[in-house]
C-alpha cells in the first residue's frame, strides 16, 4: 500500500485513554476485507466520502454517516477498502473509550456505531467538518483531541481494575486468578469488564492470545504452529487452528495479512 500517515501521541490527559490518533491516505484498490478483532474500540472518520460500511456473514451492507466509533468485536467483520482512502483513527486504550460516550463500550450493539446516535447529529456532523476544513493532518487531529476533551461524558479517571485486569488477562491470566488478585466475583468482574471494555473476559482474553500468537508469526515465512500454539497458550494445535478460524475467518495455513504492519487486514474470502 502506498500513501501517507500522520501519527500523533495525545496530550497527558488523554493519554490513559488514547493510544494514537492517525491519520492515513492510501491508493488500496476497491475490495472487501476481513477485520481481525482487536480486543478495543477506536473512531473512525472517513474524510474521503460520508460513509462508513461494514458486512454481516450473510453479505448485507450496512452504512453508517462518515464519523462512527468502531465497537470491541468479538468476532472478524467484513469492511470495504475503498472507504479507506483518506481516513482519521482515534485508537483507544482498554477501558479507553468509556470517558468519551454516555452509552459505554459495553452498549454498542453493533461494529460500528454512528457517531450522531452517541452525540447527537449536530455534534458528529461539526466534527467531522472540523476535520474537513483544517489545513493539515496534524491540525485536524489536534482539533480531533480537542473536541474528545471537551465532549467526555464522565470524568477522565482510569478505572485501574479494569487496567489491571486487562492486562493481566492479556499475558494469559484466566478470569478466576484475575478476580482473585482483584479481590471480586468472576460475576461482578464480568459486569463491569464488560461494560467498560465492551466484551466480556474471557473473550477479551482470547482475543489477546490471538494477538499473542500474531506476534510471534507474522513475518516468518516458516512457522511451527505447534510450537507457537503452545507459547501463546493454547491447550493444543487443534485447539489453537478452531480459535484462530472463528476470530479470523481463515486457517493459520491460510493467513496472509495485507502487511506485516496490517496484519489486522486480510484479504475476504470469496
Amino acid at each position: 500500500m502506498s500513501g501517507g500517515a500522520v501519527q500523533l501521541r495525545p496530550a497527558p490527559a488523554l493519554a490513559p485513554f488514547v493510544d494514537w490518533y492517525g491519520w492515513y491516505e492510501s491508493d488500496l484498490p476497491p475490495a472487501c476485507e476481513t477485520s481481525v478483532p482487536t480486543g478495543l474500540c477506536a473512531l473512525m472518520v472517513n474524510l474521503a466520502e460520508d460513509e462508513l460500511r461494514w458486512y454481516d456473514s450473510a453479505g448485507r451492507v450496512h452504512r453508517r454517516s462518515g464519523i462512527g466509533v468502531c465497537a470491541a468485536r468479538p468476532g472478524p467483520v467484513t469492511i470495504d477498502t475503498a472507504e479507506q482512502r483518506r481516513t482519521i483513527c482515534v485508537a483507544f486504550r482498554p477501558a479507553g473509550a468509556y470517558p468519551f460516550f454516555a452509552a459505554p463500550p459495553g452498549a454498542l450493539d453493533e461494529p460500528v456505531v454512528d457517531l450522531a446516535d452517541l452525540w447527537g447529529p449536530p455534534a458528529a456532523r461539526d466534527l467531522r467538518d472540523r476535520m474537513l476544513a483544517a489545513p493539515t493532518p496534524h491540525a485536524a487531529l489536534l482539533t480531533l483531541q480537542s473536541v474528545l476533551a471537551q465532549r467526555a461524558a464522565r470524568p477522565l479517571e482510569a478505572d485501574s481494575g479494569i487496567l489491571a485486569a486487562a492486562a493481566a488477562l492479556g499475558r494469559g491470566a484466566g478470569v478466576a486468578e484475575v478476580s482473585d488478585r482483584l479481590g471480586t466475583t468472576t460475576g461482578s468482574l464480568r459486569r463491569r469488564f464488560a461494560e467498560r471494555m465492551g466484551l466480556t473476559p474471557k473473550r477479551y482474553g482470547r482475543i489477546r492470545r490471538l494477538h499473542r500468537l500474531l506476534d510471534g508469526v507474522v513475518g516468518h515465512s516458516d512457522v511451527d504452529w505447534s510450537r507457537a500454539a503452545a507459547d501463546s497458550g493454547y491447550f493444543d494445535q487443534a485447539h489453537m487452528v478452531n480459535e484462530f478460524r472463528a476470530l479470523t475467518g481463515v486457517t493459520p495455513g491460510a493467513y496472509r495479512p495485507r502487511s506485516p504492519g496490517e496484519r489486522n487486514h486480510l484479504p475476504a474470502e470469496a
